[in-house]
């Protein structure tokens, strides 16, 4: 019988003189550069009727409000309120707890919002063109979990169980940050790139994406070991991961529904490419 594979990875992964770059924040830009040029892809290809400029600027607002948005998340989702009058600096110590995914959509759909109304285009429009890139980061940002050694699962006997040295114990345990590799990156990119690469309803590529990614996230939750800092909310089981993500599950279906009678998003023509 083969010994469980042991994670320790070194987070750093590389220096400059005194500055660390690390894994995670490699990921993160992996993950912003990987949407772009996909999504540049998909605006060349008319799924998004307006110039270059409009869309960098559509990146730029969605990046600040992926950073903005996951790091007020988690402050108020996964942590004390008190800090808000104790330790108002907190906030800004994005190494010491991380994001959130849910705040980090947040932030995402006001920055949409705010680009949206600037540059004359529906809200919707906007939101069912980014959803089927933004897996990318969202795999890529598990990937970044799982070399840190952090937000690892249950303790389990499966062939598949890992060792993580900051884990409690040494008793193998669920690689959830694979598992949510695997089905919030690979997964539902493949998805959503596939329904998205026709013209769809409005409001259809969004329903799926929040449906997938609250169905995913919940049931993952379920071999994920929750935040040390708040453990199971009710019944010995239910995790804040699970009911911020039951309201995506409900807006994925009522997206989906209110679909079936909206009008197509409008395409435009395909930009000419230089020769």
């Amino acid at each position: 019988m083969t010994s469980p594979f042991v994670v320790s990875f070194d987070p750093v992964a590389f220096s400059l003189g005194p500055v660390q770059v690390h894994w995670y924040g490699l990921m993160y830009l992996m993950g912003f550069l990987g949407a772009w040029g996909l999504g540049e892809y998909r605006r060349r290809k008319g799924r998004l009727a307006v110039s270059a400029d409009a869309f960098s600027d559509l990146c730029f607002y969605a990046m600040m409000g992926v950073v903005l948005g996951g790091r007020v998340g988690y402050m108020l989702f996964y942590t004390s309120i008190n800090w808000i009058w104790t330790d108002p600096a907190a906030l800004f110590r994005i190494w010491d707890g991380g994001m959130s995914f849910h705040g980090g959509l947040v932030g995402v759909l006001v920055a949409g919002l705010w680009w949206s109304r600037r540059h004359r285009v529906h809200f919707m429009d906007a939101v069912d063109f980014v959803a089927p890139v933004v897996p990318i980061g969202l795999g890529l940002g598990r990937l970044g979990n799982f070399i840190n050694g952090e937000l690892w699962g249950k303790p389990t006997d499966l062939a598949i169980g890992m060792i993580f040295p900051h884990a409690p114990d040494a008793m193998p345990r669920h690689p959830s940050q694979l598992y949510e590799f695997a089905l919030e990156g690979v997964v539902m990119f493949t998805v959503l790139w596939l329904y998205s690469a026709k013209p769809r309803h409005r409001y259809a590529v969004s329903g799926l994406f929040a449906l997938l990614y609250g169905s995913f996230r919940f049931l993952v939750e379920f071999v994920r070991l929750p935040d040390a800092q708040l453990g199971y909310l009710a019944f010995g089981w239910v995790t804040m991961g699970q009911i911020l993500s039951l309201p995506l599950i409900i807006v994925g279906i009522l997206l989906l529904w209110l679909s079936r009678r909206a009008p197509y998003a409008p395409v435009a023509a395909p930009a000419a490419t230089a020769s």
